[in-house]
């Protein structure tokens, strides 16, 4: 029976939203007792009497709203807005002039806070400043003029929703990479039981393949050798997590492997470049890569792959069928680096120029001149008897991208 991997997510919004949901409720008490303790004051109690019906009734209808983002639209925030912004400017209708002028509160008090930290929790700071604005211009309006008292509410008011709508998007950024770390943990733990699976199953029957075809020879001791390619082959691909294909065939006459990579969908955007080598991957070609993506420009990567494919074609020629190759990525701040070494007998000196001089252009054109395109660089060491390192340099700038686009 699988196994699956849970991965619990919690959100660190829900207690802000259950927390305004209980300050809309005792806000709007709040703003209630205030009013019948100073009914008498009022110059038209029945318009204040109104409005708090109005917002005794939409606080509690929609408290259901406030209950998480998903249900706190945009439209209801442009009408809960709308209330509160409304109740500032009818206090003029309702309360005493000279009531007003005094310092007295807006009908709705500090319920307007509470729209305005929705907007905070819903779209952060941006959406927090706007609303802060809103409930500003129509305090001021109501007050006619910029009282020290209004100018502190209104700022307090400002400057924490801005905060709490900054902080909400700290959490919320903080909310996504702690999701995703955990995601990545789960997979690992359920390629590893995988890993597990295989090695008991899998690479066993190959390694057994192996060794039986080299034992017997003949047929067979081709067939274990191509068992020995897959099982290097699938023992890279589960314990780096890769997962591009590759389909290998043989040519039985001259007995090269070739090997056709699968390019992925969308060949205008960034490819990791480990999926075009990992294919490269067998019994006698190694390849160590970072353990992250290392992404290029898709014309970029792929230029780069056959590039490598050609070194490597270079040594199964001339450093025989025998010889071992490692391939090894590395991924720079500015730029991807990625070596060839083989373990062959090495290069002659002026071996090469005499190559190129007889019409042989492997090296100058296969290999050097795809990185001269791209605006990188290849670079071959060689010593007689101790192999040779082809070092290919891509630049991570958009220079290669826009190279690699006018060969098209």
């Amino acid at each position: 029976m699988t196994r699956r991997e849970k991965v619990m997510r919690m959100s660190v919004e829900q207690p802000l939203w259950r927390a305004l949901a209980a300050y809309r409720v005792l806000t709007m008490m709040y703003a209630i007792g205030l009013f019948v303790a100073a009914y008498d004051e009022f110059a038209r109690p029945w318009v204040a009497v109104a409005f708090y019906a109005l917002l005794a009734v939409w606080t509690l209808a929609t408290l259901p709203k406030v209950a998480s983002e998903a249900g706190c639209t945009r439209r209801f925030l442009a009408v809960d807005l709308a209330i509160a912004v409304g109740g500032i400017l009818l206090t003029l209708v309702a309360d005493d002039h000279d009531r007003i002028l005094g310092g007295g509160p807006t009908l709705p008090s500090i319920w307007t806070a509470g729209s305005v930290l929705a907007f905070a929790i819903k779209g952060g700071w941006r959406w927090a400043a706007l609303a802060s604005t809103a409930v500003a211009v129509a305090n001021l309006v109501e007050r006619g003029a910029p009282a020290r008292d209004t100018v502190h509410n209104v700022i307090l008011v400002w400057v924490a929703s801005i905060a709490i709508g900054y902080v909400v998007e700290v959490a919320r950024a903080s909310e996504r990479t702690l999701a995703r770390a955990l995601e990545i943990e789960a997979a690992t733990r359920e390629r590893e039981r995988l890993a597990r699976d295989i090695h008991d199953s899998v690479l066993q029957v190959l390694a057994m393949v192996k060794r039986r075809g080299a034992a017997l020879g003949g047929e067979a001791a081709e067939l274990g050798r191509l068992a020995g390619e897959q099982e290097v082959a699938l023992r890279t691909l589960v314990s780096g997590g890769m997962v591009p294909v590759s389909r290998v065939s043989e040519d039985a006459a001259q007995g090269a492997v070739v090997r056709a990579v699968e390019e992925p969908d969308g060949s205008d955007g960034p490819v990791d470049l480990r999926g075009l080598l990992m294919p490269y991957a067998g019994a006698r070609v190694s390849v160590a890569e970072p353990g992250a993506p290392v992404t290029l420009p898709a014309d970029a990567a792929r230029e780069l792959a056959a590039a490598v494919g050609a070194a490597l074609d270079n040594v199964e020629r001339h450093a025989g069928a025998q010889a071992r190759a490692w391939i090894l990525i590395e991924d720079e701040p500015d730029e991807v680096i990625v070596s060839v070494r083989d373990d062959g007998p090495g290069i002659p000196e002026g071996r090469l120029a005499q190559a190129e001089g007889e019409g042989r252009m492997g090296v100058a054109l296969s290999i050097r001149g795809r990185l001269r395109d791209l605006g990188g660089s290849a670079e071959l060491f060689s010593t007689p008897g101790q192999g040779t390192e082809v070092e290919l340099k891509v630049p991570k700038s958009e220079k290669s991208e826009r190279t690699a686009r006018g060969k098209r």
